[in-house]
């Protein structure tokens, strides 16, 4: 995995905001049952991103939770940052305080291409590439069992 459990699961309320038309709120435990995330859970991470921008939220009967942008312009990268932080990709898998190019660990070269390739992946995938392939993979499934859409 390269993010936590919380990145996870902001990712796929993301994923199911992607779907909810504009101008309307989901609320927390209509995301929570349809994504399969604990409820509590999910309320303190979805505060968070509202508190950072990337969300919009709205009290009363027909408030919930709203991306703040659309989902071609939120990036895996922006949620992760704000879940999580970027720290994890910068220190040294190695445990030593100080890895770099001129004092490398011995796993210095591999991570630093794989933090790299994780970080563009990261930047360059959108909410909405993630929720179309799902969906394209949701099709697959169907048409694979013989359900019809």
């Amino acid at each position: 995995m390269i993010y936590s459990k919380s990145s996870e699961y902001a990712i796929r309320a993301f994923v199911y905001l992607a779907s909810t038309p504009p101008g309307k709120y989901a609320m927390v435990k209509q995301i929570a049952e349809e994504s399969d995330i604990p409820s509590h859970f999910l309320a303190k991470i979805l505060q968070q991103l509202a508190r950072k921008g990337l969300l919009k939220s709205s009290k009363g009967p027909t408030g919930g939770f709203a991306l703040a942008q659309p989902p071609a312009e939120t990036t895996l990268c922006q949620i992760v940052d704000t879940v999580d932080g970027l720290n994890d990709y910068k220190r040294c898998l190695g445990g030593r305080t100080e890895c770099n190019d001129q004092a490398p660990c011995g796993l210095h070269d591999s991570w630093k291409h794989m933090r790299s390739s994780i970080i563009e992946y990261l930047e360059r995938t959108s909410i909405e590439a993630v929720a179309a392939s799902l969906e394209q993979k949701r099709r697959a499934l169907a048409r694979a069992s013989g359900i019809k859409e």
